[in-house]
């Protein structure tokens, strides 16, 4: 695949000048075997008093920003090209059996993206999740994990929302409709009441969903959940689109919760009455190689 070019605009307006607070950015995709930043920048208005980076525990690339300055604007431009290769799902290493038996040494690591993370008095996900077990014995992992992904594809109505938070998955499944965090964490929370490991991705897409064939020019932030399979590791599944594989997504941040991963969050000094709105901005160009 051509390197692929992401640009990601975020700009909050105000009324009267306000001051600003501590800015979390979480833009820059991880470098992995199947994705590499090649050249990153991060412009932001008004200047910085201090910008300085860090990792967090997860190993996500976190920019924070202090301000001295008033403005009535504040803008976020984060350009960063991306070597993209996913590799093609080898079909051969997800054949591990349900229940799936993760070794000693994975539990060590795993335990805390098995345990569920959200409250269900009533198991009603867990519950939601079990309907979908195939009634022979010999169910495949893999098989149900993409069963749970294609249930909520076909079942529930996507709405996009720009504002922060997530819903529940108790109330997503109540609902039948949620943006693809809310979907993303249903899965895993499913995924997690069936015993599998599971967490939370997010990044971006690189393709429009309405025409795949045209990479110029789109994309989006989203949000999809990884299972970890005992010989294949951690898989990609995005319930959204009902895809498995990382052929259309660009890591940015990998967590166990979503509130870990919200691409920028900070605070500004003045009255709610001063905030006009926010506008973000995300394209995804893929660069055809030069002609030889």
């Amino acid at each position: 695949m051509p390197p692929l070019t992401i640009r990601h605009v975020t700009t909050y307006r105000y009324r009267h000048p306000v001051a600003f607070g501590e800015h979390r950015m979480m833009l820059r995709p991880r470098d992995s075997h199947d994705q590499r930043v090649i050249e990153a920048s991060l412009g932001i208005s008004p200047e910085p008093s201090s910008l300085h980076y860090v990792q967090d525990a997860f190993g996500n690339h976190v920019a924070i920003a202090r301000f001295a300055a008033t403005a009535t604007e504040l803008s976020f431009e984060s350009i960063v090209s991306v070597e993209h290769a996913p590799a093609q799902l080898d079909l051969a290493k997800t054949n591990a059996p349900f229940p799936v038996a993760y070794s000693a040494d994975e539990m060590a690591e795993l335990v805390q993206d098995i345990r569920r993370h959200h409250a269900d008095a009533d198991d009603e996900v867990g519950g939601w999740a079990r309907s979908l077990l195939p009634e022979q014995d010999d169910t495949d992992a893999f098989d149900l994990l993409n069963r749970l992904s294609l249930a909520i594809h076909r079942g529930f109505t996507y709405r996009r929302r720009e504002a922060k938070g997530i819903q529940m998955p108790v109330e997503t499944l109540a609902l039948g409709h949620g943006s693809c965090r809310d979907f993303a964490l249903l899965m895993i929370e499913a995924a997690r009441s069936l015993g599998f490991a599971a967490r939370f991705a997010s990044g971006y897409l690189a393709v429009a969903f309405n025409d795949p064939s045209d990479s110029a020019g789109h994309g989006a932030t989203h949000a999809w959940a990884q299972i970890h399979l005992p010989g294949a590791g951690w898989v990609d599944f995005d319930p959204t689109s009902g895809s498995v594989g990382k052929a259309s997504l660009v890591t940015v941040a990998i967590v166990r919760d979503p509130g870990e991963a919200l691409p920028l969050h900070g605070t500004f000094i003045g009255s709610q009455a001063d905030t006009l709105g926010m506008d973000v901005r995300v394209s995804v160009t893929a660069h055809a190689p030069p002609a030889t």
